[in-house]
């Protein structure tokens, strides 16, 4: 194969046919697109988009290949790099399922980067005669211009020839991917791929097409995904443990305050407000900070159980120091446990790093109190008679 093009799906059967059809009319039709070129499907669907897709291959002129992901892992970006790994070429093209990146592209993605002297072509809807019509509305429009704007600004030197960093639609060589640097997280493949490292990059306008069929996947919950990529690429791992730990001294203060002005004793106040977020944070840690962390880990019991005793013997030394402060400092109960917080992030952020992910020993026999657990669980759930 010269050219293998992976297309990451989810939930897109009626876009499969069409989009099979249209790519073998570039490829037959002679308009500069090897005819030695596969198309993968990495699908990630819960409809019968991986039956349709078997149907089109079986009728198909190219070879088509379907990879059927049950535990989707690393979202979309995570498709996108199980097609490349793959792939029969070292020529990888990404688009999208559902018609929005028109296969008639391929063809001038194709002919740039076969004159040899990039390593990426991005199909961008902000270069030259580019467009992003297929947006369904001025809102969405906004929010895509927005983006690109901070993410540019973010990475002024990375993507200084990128005017379209967020698009899904390029043709790469993997060969200059470094995958053990890559951490997919969402749907921005090509954000993570540039930003880990440098690149000779060239665009080529296109026009962003209406969605053939099907529903847009774009919601707030991958609006917030983006965010946290963007952070994470940015600023690593202690930038999101520092964003979940401010909003987590927020809700304390937030606490301190309200139970005080109710009429609470500050300190029995601190010890509520530390406990919900010592929970809280936990669980937003486990979601955003070290997701790529937890596989290699101990159990998620056990990661609570150190986190959670390590935060409260934190609290036990920084409750008597908040009130030592108000009591000899005559400082507020709710600046002097901000302050303490502050003190707290670094200490908490190398723990939660060095020990509460710390990878299991290779071999390593589970606990006894883990074997007892497992042997009730086992018992509890064996059949019995009635």
């Amino acid at each position: 194969m010269l050219l293998s093009i992976v297309v990451p799906t989810y939930n897109e059967a009626p876009n499969i046919a069409e989009l099979v059809r249209r790519v073998t009319a570039v490829v037959d039709g002679r308009m500069g697109a090897p005819r030695e070129t596969e198309i993968i499907f990495v699908d990630d669907s819960t409809d019968d988009t991986p039956d349709v897709i078997r149907e089109v291959a079986a009728s198909a002129s190219l070879p088509v290949r379907l990879i059927h992901r049950d535990r989707p892992v690393g979202g979309l970006g995570g498709a996108v790099m199980a097609g490349i790994a793959a792939a029969e070429s070292d020529a990888c093209l990404v688009m999208d399922g559902d018609l929005q990146h028109p296969p008639e592209e391929i063809a001038q993605l194709w002919r740039r980067f076969s004159r040899g002297d990039v390593d990426l072509v991005i199909a961008s809807r902000y270069a030259g005669g580019g467009t992003s019509t297929g947006l369904a509305d001025r809102t969405r429009v906004m929010v895509s211009k927005a983006s690109t704007a901070v993410t540019r600004a973010m990475f002024p030197i990375r993507l200084k020839d990128v005017s379209d960093p967020m698009t899904g639609f390029f043709l790469i060589d993997r060969r200059t991917i470094d995958a053990a640097q890559l951490r997919p997280r969402g749907f921005k493949i090509l954000l993570e791929i540039l930003a880990r490292r440098p690149m000779r990059v060239a665009e080529v306008p296109f026009d962003f097409a209406d969605r053939h069929a099907g529903q847009s996947k774009a919601s707030v919950r991958q609006g917030v995904h983006f965010l946290t990529q963007l952070t994470a690429l940015r600023f690593g791992k202690m930038s999101l443990f520092a964003i979940i730990g401010g909003l987590g001294a927020v809700a304390n203060v937030a606490i301190v305050w309200a139970l005080t002005h109710i009429g609470v004793d500050y300190i029995v106040a601190a010890i509520i407000a530390a406990e919900a977020t010592i929970i809280g944070n936990f669980l937003l840690q486990e979601r955003f900070v070290f997701q790529d962390m937890r596989e290699s880990a101990s159990g998620v019991w056990q990661r609570f159980a150190k986190s959670f005793a390590f935060n409260n013997a934190e609290a036990l030394i920084r409750i008597p120091i908040v009130a030592v402060m108000v009591s000899t400092g005559h400082i507020s109960a709710v600046l002097a446990t901000a302050i303490t917080l502050i003190v707290a992030f670094f200490v908490r952020f190398m723990f939660h790093s060095l020990v509460v992910y710390a990878p299991r020993k290779p071999g390593a026999a589970p606990s006894r109190a883990r074997r007892f657990v497992e042997e009730l669980d086992a018992q509890a759930s064996a059949p019995g008679e009635l």
